[in-house]
């Protein structure tokens, strides 16, 4: 454990990015916000920091427990950081609203088989002659 951790090298120890190269792109697109704001890969990461970071279709928003720059395990990743709970109840809530949302989708159909396909042959041939 070190004093002072670079964001991008505290996002990577933290197991949100793969490699500090996926880190530092987020954070220059400026996806990383830092205590509400846009932040540089430079800046040195604080205990008690809000950082909001994207996770597939959610935005997490965690507090800095702990420094690290070194990457160990998932279960010590989670140890480096605890998230809030306003971002843990608007993450659920958003996945029962996209969970009812696909409710109503059916799985696609799939290729059709031998009747369907002359059924549909058919209707094309009706449809080029008229």
């Amino acid at each position: 454990m070190s004093e002072q951790v670079r964001i991008d090298k505290w996002l990577w120890a933290a197991r949100f990015f793969k490699t500090r190269g996926l880190a530092k792109k987020a954070i220059e697109g400026g996806k990383i916000h830092y205590n509400g704001g846009r932040v540089k890969t430079s800046k040195m990461v604080e205990i008690g920091a809000l950082v909001e970071v994207p996770q597939g279709w959610d935005r997490l928003v965690v507090e800095v427990l702990t420094l690290s720059d070194q990457r160990r395990g998932a279960s010590e990743a989670q140890k480096l950081y605890q998230e809030t709970e306003d971002s843990r109840v608007r993450r659920e809530r958003e996945a029962e609203t996209r969970r009812l949302g696909n409710q109503g989708m059916s799985p696609p159909p799939g290729r059709p088989d031998k009747k369907q396909r002359r059924s549909i042959h058919r209707f094309q041939r009706q449809d080029t002659d008229s």
